[in-house]
């Protein structure tokens, strides 16, 4: 394994495995994994508990105010082999995971202060190159400069499946069409915003692993991550 560190930015829609891949790579490199999606959940989350979603409807005003109230912080799970996130040493890993979660996201992501926030903690985390981080706005806003930029999409319906088969086996009593609802808004709503839209990066690489294994995802990347290493 090289000695060299660099910053691995993924991009993509929502529920196209962009955490999983990113967890995969990191523990393939020997990287830390950063959630850039858990941490906006974290705050969606933090918001529908302390009263700043009613109804679906966001208090933006609200959001703004419980900002500085809100601290996040991953740790790593040796039981999971993973890092779990945690709000004010509370751990909220299965919490941010819900429908009710993900519905409100995509507003809450929406919010300028929000995002200068997390951008500011997800820039301080990779100061010391050596990190994967996946998000919507990782290669164009976080960090332009990374060496390796990836965007993943898949079908939407693909992706509806994968999203409602984790939510089932979780326990969920959620209905596969709401599951594909949600997939769709979010993506409308993620390329849409006004702050950071989910967008490709010019330097970025496709990958659209609709019919892909996981396996097959790890032996794109690695191709792609030694001939970036070896320059």
């Amino acid at each position: 394994m090289s000695t060299k560190k660099i910053i691995v930015a993924l991009d993509g829609h929502s529920s196209c495995g962009k955490s999983t891949f990113a967890k995969a790579i990191a523990a393939r490199l020997g990287y830390i994994f950063i959630d850039t999606g858990a941490m906006y959940r974290a705050v969606t989350l933090y918001a529908l508990e302390h009263g700043a979603i009613r109804s679906g409807m966001v208090d933006e005003q609200a959001v703004e105010a419980m900002l500085d109230q809100i601290n996040i912080d991953f740790r790593f799970n040796a039981q999971r082999g993973a890092s779990d996130i945690y709000v004010n040493g509370d751990l909220v890993e299965g919490k941010i995971r819900t429908i009710e979660v993900s519905n409100c996201v995509s507003a809450i992501s929406s919010i300028a202060a929000v995002r200068q926030k997390l951008v500011a903690m997800q820039q301080e985390m990779g100061v010391r190159k050596g990190v994967v981080m996946d998000g919507r706005d990782i290669g164009t806003v976080v960090f332009p400069e990374a060496e390796l930029k990836i965007y993943m999409t898949a079908d939407p319906k693909v992706r509806a499946e994968r999203r409602y088969a984790e939510l089932q086996a979780k326990g969920d009593s959620v209905t596969f069409e709401e599951v594909y609802a949600n997939v769709v808004s979010r993506d409308e709503a993620d390329m849409t915003r006004a702050i950071s839209p989910l967008r490709r990066a010019e330097d970025a690489i496709l990958l659209d692993n609709t019919q892909m294994s996981v396996e097959e995802q790890m032996a794109w990347f690695m191709e792609r991550y030694n001939d970036i290493i070896s320059r």
